[in-house]
């Protein structure tokens, strides 16, 4: 097991809003673009997808209400554990977010994906503290929404 983590980032929502925006996988589809949103199903537990003829899913494997999440794969191309931790900020309107990946990849894929995984973490920290101060994340056109 390969272990990433990503950058830590202060979040500008309350540890119990951040953790109920992603305790129920149903809320995930609500940010896919229309024409991928038939490829993919959810329920409370877990959400399964069809991506370029690869069938991947994740399910929620622990909840600790509004300091962690855990998700591990369930039907996808690698074995993987997901941890998102949710802690409080010195401001208690505010969360120290963190996600923490472990991925079972072989060498090929460990060369291959290491560095882009690293960089997709960060970025969806990035993104979220875009969000959660009212700023346009980098890379989305908001024309296309």
């Amino acid at each position: 097991m390969v272990n990433y983590k990503s950058k830590k980032a202060v979040v500008s929502k309350a540890p119990y809003e951040l953790y109920m925006a992603f305790v129920d996988m149903r809320n995930f589809i609500q940010f896919l673009p229309e024409d991928k949103k038939a490829d993919v199903t959810a329920d409370y537990d877990s959400i399964h997808a069809s991506v370029q003829g690869f069938n991947i899913g994740v399910r929620v494997t622990d909840r600790v209400p509004y300091s962690r999440i855990a998700f591990a794969d369930d039907g996808a191309p690698f074995k993987f554990a997901l941890q998102m931790h949710f802690n409080p900020a010195a401001d208690p309107y505010k969360t120290d977010f963190q996600i923490e990946l472990d991925a079972d990849l072989n060498f090929m894929m460990k060369t291959l994906l290491g560095s882009k995984i690293q960089g997709a973490l960060d970025k969806v920290v990035d993104s979220l503290v875009d969000v959660s101060e009212g700023r346009v994340p980098e890379g989305v056109d908001l024309s296309k929404l």
